[in-house]
């Protein structure tokens, strides 16, 4: 997937350029839906048919487009679409969201619990992560009740993990060294 990323990238600084010119959030929702769009199994399946033409897969994933569509994107588009770049349209889009949260100082926090978290639990624990990380975080909470209890957190490349299971699991590997 290295190879992805390296392509997507100079479309995603050139973008995000774009973007930081306006409403950089309204832009983040665009390119963040542009690449929900283009990750369907559907638009997948046309970006690589041969038989429709650049500009047919450009007005079809215009179409689709629930956000309001600058002309700036319709050339981006277009653009990619000319040059069969749709697929890369994902890679886009989570480097764009890398690039600003880079200068938002900001950081996606992925957090798994046993159980479904309150509001006041998710302010509570993003306030101590947000301290022990040392930026601002945009949680996302999933339930994975393979925990057992606890909570296992993901910034970036690091893992904080409180679970449970992984007590368990460090249990198990000290009993049997």
């Amino acid at each position: 997937m290295a190879e992805l990323a390296t392509i997507a990238r100079p479309y995603a600084e050139a973008l995000f350029r774009v973007a930081q010119s306006g409403n950089l959030s309204a832009w983040s929702d665009l390119v963040t839906e542009m690449g929900q769009v283009a990750a369907h199994p559907d638009v997948v399946a046309l970006a690589h048919n041969p038989k429709v033409s650049a500009s047919q897969k450009a007005e079809t994933i215009l179409s689709v487009l629930k956000s309001p569509v600058t002309e700036e994107a319709k050339n981006f588009i277009n653009t990619l679409a000319e040059y069969d770049r749709l697929t890369l349209l994902p890679e886009i889009a989570t480097q764009f969201h890398d690039l600003k949260n880079a200068q938002e100082g900001a950081a996606d926090a992925e957090i798994f619990s046993a159980f479904e978290l309150t509001a006041a639990q998710l302010s509570d624990l993003t306030a101590t992560l947000e301290k022990k990380f040392g930026r601002k975080l945009h949680p996302s909470v999933k339930v994975d009740a393979s925990l057992i209890g606890g909570v296992r957190i993901v910034v970036g490349d690091q893992v904080l993990d409180t679970s449970v299971r992984a007590k368990l699991q460090q249990m198990q590997v000290a009993l049997t060294a």
